[in-house]
Parts: C-alpha cells; structure tokens; sequence
C-alpha cells in the first residue's frame, strides 16, 4: 500500500462526531399577525423591526402581505420565544391604543 492509496481512502470520518444525545430540536411554531382598520402600517412595521428583528425592507413587505391578504406569517420560533413575542407585541399595540391581533400557532 503506497502513500498515495492513504489519501484516497473514501472512510467516513464523521461517524461517531455527532452521538445521539437523547435531545431533540424544540418545535417551531408560527406567529401570526391580523390585519385590522385602526392598527396603523407604521406600528406593524416598527414592531416588526424592534421585535422580531426583521430589516426595514422585509418589515415592509411583511406589512403589505398582512394589508393585502389578512394576514401573515411573521416568522417561526420556539414555543417561549414565539409566545414572548407575542405577548410583547399585543402589550405595546394595546398601550398604543391599537387592536393588533397576534397569534401563535
């Protein structure tokens, strides 16, 4: 066996790195945003921007989909981070004097 038959070896040298641990990924779910007539665009966007860290662009057009169609998926989360969120986001609208509706699913 030359030095040349040791490099091409075509071994798995992954086995074994990553062990079955017993954990498993969290679920993801879903938030939600509703469109309603008194919310304004620019709350949604700014929520969206100071919450859920969207960029102002992406912001922007996660806005119009909720203006356009309803409603909106904003984005994906573990179960705490995603009802966290929500909460937030319902408790500001409200103290704002907006009826943002939010929902996790």
């Amino acid at each position: 066996m030359g030095m040349s038959d040791l490099f091409n070896k075509s071994e798995d040298t992954s086995a074994g790195i990553a062990e079955d641990t017993g954990l498993k990924e969290p679920d993801q779910v879903k938030v939600i945003f509703y469109n309603d007539d008194f919310t304004t665009m620019e709350f949604v966007v700014d929520i969206l921007v100071s919450i859920f860290n969207k960029v102002p662009g992406e912001a922007e057009i996660l806005m119009q989909h909720i203006h356009k169609n309803g409603s909106c998926v904003i984005g994906t989360y573990t179960y705490d981070i995603a009802v966290s969120r929500a909460n937030l986001t319902k408790s500001i609208a409200r103290k704002n004097g907006f009826p943002l509706k939010v929902e996790v699913e």
